[in-house]
């Protein structure tokens, strides 16, 4: 049991750590060019691609979208009312409580623990929280008046596109898949190698605030997880992706749009940091309960 939680945790710790020892080695990394391939290219390839080559697992990737969207609505209502009561400002704090880091760590687990199932079914978390997030997160930190602006983001079109496919049992054009394959398939690497270099570029501040709020957001969206594992009645790869994915620490896009729009840069990359420290912590725990 302890080998097989050394196996499937080890490959997350091994390559951000590269790429936080590249960034400490003092080689060039640009995070803004390697984030834009994956948020433009990469991640919409790797969810169209995943989507149409699944087979059997519609229904299973339909529930845990619906299960995604449910447990982003249910950590934003409760989010939401204790940062109200904690006096903290929802477009600061809001986003970094709600969105999981699903993507750059939550994929990679849920595909070395459970294969291309898990891929799959972590893949169909990860899209309704990315396109919830490139839209509705990041509009809480813009200040804009409406969403509108943002929905120009890639991910959400290539969900549709993909869901439409799976679900119609459509297959495109033999040329548009081995593209989008090629195209997807560097994306996990990316988002770790990126993890660990933004990490290694971040700083803590505000420790005492900083470590209530990354304890928030972990316990927050286990306790959700869990509940809803429940509620959906999941069972199997189902319930462990799922549990895997809620209980991620703060996504680095949240860092990305604070520093874009200037809303404390500083502290939201100290969220990411502890966090995500935390969270590396207790990895093997998670995989371990989930399973």
């Amino acid at each position: 049991m302890i080998w097989d939680l050394f196996s499937i945790v080890a490959p997350v710790f091994a390559c951000a750590g590269i790429g936080y020892s590249w960034s400490r080695f003092g080689l060039a990394y640009d995070t803004k060019i390697i984030t834009q391939l994956v948020s433009y290219i990469g991640a919409p390839c790797l969810i169209f691609t995943t989507l149409i080559n699944v087979e059997g697992l519609s229904k299973e990737i339909g529930y845990m979208a619906l299960a995604a969207l449910t447990t982003i609505s249910a950590c934003t209502i409760l989010g939401a009312a204790i940062l109200r009561i904690m006096r903290l400002p929802l477009r600061t704090y809001l986003a970094p409580i709600v969105f999981p880091n699903s993507g750059n760590m939550g994929l990679p687990l849920c595909l070395f623990a459970f294969g291309d199932t898990g891929l799959a079914l972590g893949i169909g978390f990860f899209a309704v929280s990315a396109t919830i997030q490139l839209i509705f997160g990041q509009w809480l930190f813009s200040g804009l008046p409406t969403p509108i602006p943002l929905l120009k983001a890639p991910i959400p079109y290539a969900v549709i596109a993909g869901a439409a496919l799976m679900f119609t049992e459509v297959d495109p054009p033999l040329f548009i898949l081995n593209t989008t394959d090629l195209l997807g398939n560097f994306t996990i690497p990316l988002m770790m190698l990126t993890l660990g270099v933004s990490l290694a570029r971040m700083r803590i501040t505000k420790i005492k605030r900083t470590f209530i709020l990354a304890l928030l957001r972990l316990s927050l969206g286990g306790l959700v997880g869990f509940g809803l594992a429940e509620v959906f009645q999941f069972e199997g790869i189902e319930r462990s992706v799922l549990i895997i994915q809620s209980m991620m620490p703060v996504a680095v896009f949240n860092y990305l749009f604070a520093k874009y729009y200037e809303r404390d840069p500083e502290e939201v990359a100290s969220l990411v940091v502890l966090s995500s420290v935390i969270g590396f912590a207790l990895l093997p725990l998670i995989v371990f309960i989930a399973k």
